[in-house]
């Protein structure tokens, strides 16, 4: 019998994709195989599909359960963005796309295809991972380019580190650690909200980004003058890091909403998007006297909730509960649905108060829960340091798989606190890559293609400074 096949607007899909295989022949690792098929269909590299889908939901569709703004399944397809793109594109139904993992991994790919394909991407350049950048950035629907390069980027870092995840359901999806340097294009000129530092605009706590909400989503007030400030609400996103704060960003919309900090699961950074004087549309009758803080993740995953967040976040609570005199305790530092009348269940059942109520009151908060290899990610190892002072120690490790240099400052104090940190790496003959700015735990990973050449290296955290001559040639 011949494959009968369905043409769709980017690539031939074989009917067997859409339709499942017969019963009795089910896979023991469908999401993995899903994801295979769909990468070899729209000749979408496969670890840059699993990063996608791993950045966007640790690969938790939730059961067909839309995020905040309105994203389904393990690849986060929106409604009326690229759900739709992806229902015209593969002729899936629409329940199928919002509820079945393979259906929807399937429809993300092919949307992914569709932008590389409006791109002019080739086959030779489909095969390179890095040339995708720019259909990722526009894959995310971001509210601007700066929040559109953060959502890429955050690919990216995940490609970079590799990816070993289990299911809901108990299967292990993996992806190898693999160095791209992506080719951001037009990207790589606007604003990169990972380098708080560089941007124009100050904001109430030092070392997190400005990424402004819609003028809808907040009321501009005087706080504390009008209103005092003697409560901070703490929220999970139910979505991503980027996708919380493009929301914030939309508008006008029927229902506004917006939180003053947004806290990244990963590495604790902060994005603020409403000022502390102004009323942030949050916590319904809390919102005149509160500060809200969303963290990125689902309320019915646990991991999402890194120590690192807690820490970042607990440091944030105290520089806030500091500069407005509210009691560092559960009685003023309430979940979302703590607040009276609210009928909302963040930050739900995983969310580990004792832990970070420790870490708000200064308790227990006093190693950094990153190592040079868990920054530099898969396959590195550590080949030397240099310590800077009592503030911490700047690492050279390298990556014996690829030949590839990486360089990490890891922080020893002020911990959770936002301040000076730089890491950078230089390959002899190519110019220096350096990650500077105000970080809570450390700046890096700086990693570069260095076999068979002399690399400098080095690191600042407080008042300490090391740059190492040309060494380690070939290592």
């Amino acid at each position: 019998m011949k494959l009968r096949i369905l043409l769709t607007g980017a690539a031939v899909l074989p009917l067997s994709l859409l339709v499942g295989q017969p019963a009795g022949a089910a896979s023991a690792d469908p999401m993995t195989e899903a994801f295979a098929k769909a990468a070899s269909t729209y000749e979408v590299p496969r670890d840059l599909l699993v990063s996608v889908a791993y950045s966007e939901t640790h690969l938790d569709g939730h059961q067909g359960q839309p995020s905040a703004d309105g994203g389904y399944g393990v690849m986060h397809l929106v409604t009326a963005k690229t759900l739709d793109k992806a229902a015209t594109l593969t002729k899936q139904p629409l329940s199928a796309l919002k509820s079945d993992d393979a259906a929807n991994i399937t429809g993300g790919a092919a949307v992914l295809r569709s932008l590389a394909d409006e791109l002019k991407l080739d086959a030779a350049a489909r095969k390179d991972a890095g040339k995708w950048y720019q259909a990722i950035a526009r894959y995310s629907g971001a509210s601007s380019p700066a929040v559109a390069r953060l959502y890429a980027d955050t690919v990216y870092e995940e490609l970079a580190k590799g990816v070993n995840a289990k299911t809901p359901a108990g299967e292990t999806v993996t992806a190898p650690a693999r160095a791209v340097t992506p080719d951001r294009g037009s990207y790589a000129k606007v604003d990169d909200l990972d380098q708080p530092s560089t941007l124009a605009a100050s904001t109430d706590y030092p070392g997190a980004a400005w990424a402004p909400a819609h003028s809808s989503n907040y009321a501009v007030s005087n706080r504390p003058t009008s209103d005092a400030i003697d409560r901070i609400v703490i929220h999970v996103a139910q979505g991503t890091y980027a996708g919380t704060i493009s929301w914030f960003q939309t508008g006008p919309r029927p229902n506004p909403t917006s939180a003053h900090y947004v806290v990244r699961s990963s590495d604790g950074a902060i994005t603020q998007t409403v000022r502390e004087k102004d009323r942030a549309f949050h916590a319904g009758n809390y919102n005149r006297r509160s500060v809200g803080i969303e963290h990125e993740g689902w309320v019915d995953n646990a991991t999402w909730f890194t120590d690192t967040m807690y820490r970042s976040s607990a440091a944030l609570v105290r520089n806030i509960a500091d500069r407005y005199g509210i009691p560092k305790d559960r009685t003023h530092i309430v979940g979302h649905s703590e607040v009276p009348e609210a009928d909302h269940t963040d930050p739900g059942q995983y969310w580990n108060w004792t832990k970070y109520m420790q870490y708000v009151t200064g308790g227990s908060g006093g190693t950094n829960p990153h190592t040079p290899e868990s920054v530099c990610g898969t396959g590195y190892k550590v080949i030397d340091s240099n310590p800077l002072g009592t503030a911490g120690t700047v690492y050279l490790l390298y990556n014996t798989d690829n030949g590839n240099n990486c360089v990490a400052t890891i922080k020893a104090t002020s911990l959770g606190t936002a301040t000076a940190t730089t890491a950078f790496l230089e390959v002899e003959g190519q110019t220096r890559v350096t990650d500077t700015g105000n970080f809570a735990y450390y700046a890096g990973p700086v990693r570069a293609a260095a076999a068979d050449k002399c690399v400098k290296w080095g690191g600042k955290a407080g008042s300490s400074t090391y740059e190492s001559g040309f060494e380690h040639c070939g290592s």
